[in-house]
């Protein structure tokens, strides 16, 4: 357990550090075996992962260079366990318990108001595989609320499934009442539409070809009402130009009546459907693609709709990009037992620790997430900082 009592430093955290949700955590090791407090060796490897370790060689490493200033808040009767040793904890720990110690450090920490976006998408950790050629990698399903800039939680997909048994479990686990759930076509399903309404959330599915009944209800509809001029001219309409590419994007929307929501037939709590037409120009070529939403909101401005539309692909922008290339996640070869989805959790908690951190510098804060792991490893201030533990 930690010796220094975790609070927080920044005033957006209005509660205990994440270290003190580390302690709920299960042990799964027999007494006997416990030489290393598991909340020590979460700190621990929390620590090095901020600074730029990848690996429990890396994490292991980290704590025989730092042992000494590590000994100054954490308990380590044993010194730092070998990267054997972490790699067997992490193993044989249960990600439902690391899992819900996170959930419920993000919801003691991040205040989720009235519409926020929460964007749900899955990841797969590509170098997870436990045999060459295997198929079984891990798969992992986040929730990130683009308003907090926080990942809320994650499951995992079970073996031989996919995004679309995992999205309602991760649904139950979060606190979503007020928020506009938002989820790519793979999301669109009866069964995740009810679970959002009944967690009193409004959703934003993306219809595709794999709801044709559906997605040609929604393009039928659009197709009809575009032919009115007046409901074709009122739309919100955006213009980006950066890369040698301009994108013109335009929206319309449509409320849902009584009449019309016959249509939608099982699916519920339908009240409006969404077009998004984005026009790019790319060296003197033009593509036009759209994309089409049901929703059960029926107070849905054009520019509102535009702007959850954008604001779903934040998870993968802000979330799934950085990652990959801050924390090099598609590279990283953990993967026996658990501990490839245990991995996941920590770089997750390094994630929004790292954005939600103020230093007070400007130069500090705006430097990106790759760079202020740099910075966390060189300056021992700021990775308390990061922590929540007052210098």
């Amino acid at each position: 357990m930690t010796k220094r009592k975790s609070q927080v430093v920044d005033e957006d955290m209005t509660t205990a550090s994440i270290l003190e949700y580390f302690a709920s955590v299960p042990d799964p090791r027999v007494a006997r075996s416990q030489l290393h407090p598991l909340t020590s060796v979460l700190v621990l490897s929390l620590c090095a992962v901020l600074c730029g370790a990848n690996s429990f060689v890396g994490i292991a490493c980290f704590g025989n260079a730092r042992e000494a200033w590590l000994r100054t808040f954490l308990d380590l009767p044993n010194g730092i366990p070998s990267h054997d040793t972490l790699g067997r904890i992490f193993a044989m720990l249960d990600p439902k318990g690391l899992e819900k110690a996170f959930r419920e450090w993000v919801t003691a920490i991040a205040t989720l108001t009235e519409g926020e976006i929460v964007a749900i998408d899955g990841k797969t950790l590509r170098r997870s595989f436990r045999e060459a050629g295997s198929s079984a990698f891990v798969h992992m399903v986040s929730a990130w609320a683009a308003g907090n800039q926080m990942v809320l939680g994650q499951v995992s997909t079970d073996e031989k499934s996919n995004e679309i048994t995992a999205i309602p479990r991760l649904l139950e686990l979060l606190q979503l009442k007020g928020c506009l759930v938002t989820i790519d076509a793979m999301g669109c399903q009866k069964a995740i539409a009810k679970t959002i309404v009944e967690a009193k959330a409004d959703y934003m599915l993306a219809v595709k070809d794999n709801q044709p009944t559906l997605a040609s209800t929604v393009a039928g509809i659009f197709e009809e009402a575009l032919r009115d001029p007046h409901f074709a001219a009122a739309h919100d309409e955006t213009n980006d130009k950066a890369h040698g590419r301009i994108e013109v994007r335009r929206c319309w929307t449509l409320n849902v009546d009584a009449e019309c929501g016959m249509a939608f037939g099982e699916w519920e709590g339908v009240r409006g459907i969404v077009r998004v037409e984005s026009q790019r120009t790319v060296a003197g070529k033009t593509s036009v693609e759209r994309r089409d939403y049901i929703s059960s909101r029926s107070d849905f401005s054009p520019k509102s709709a535009l702007a959850a539309s954008r604001s779903h692909w934040a998870i993968e922008n802000k979330l799934h990009w950085v990652l990959d290339v801050a924390f090099r996640e598609d590279e990283c070869r953990v993967r026996a037992g658990n501990a490839a989805e245990n991995f996941a959790v920590i770089r997750h908690v390094a994630v929004n620790l790292i954005k939600r951190t103020r230093s007070g510098h400007k130069k500090t804060d705006s430097l990106g997430v790759y760079n202020k792991r740099l910075l966390a490893s060189w300056d021992d201030a700021y990775l308390l900082r990061v922590l929540g533990i007052p210098s």
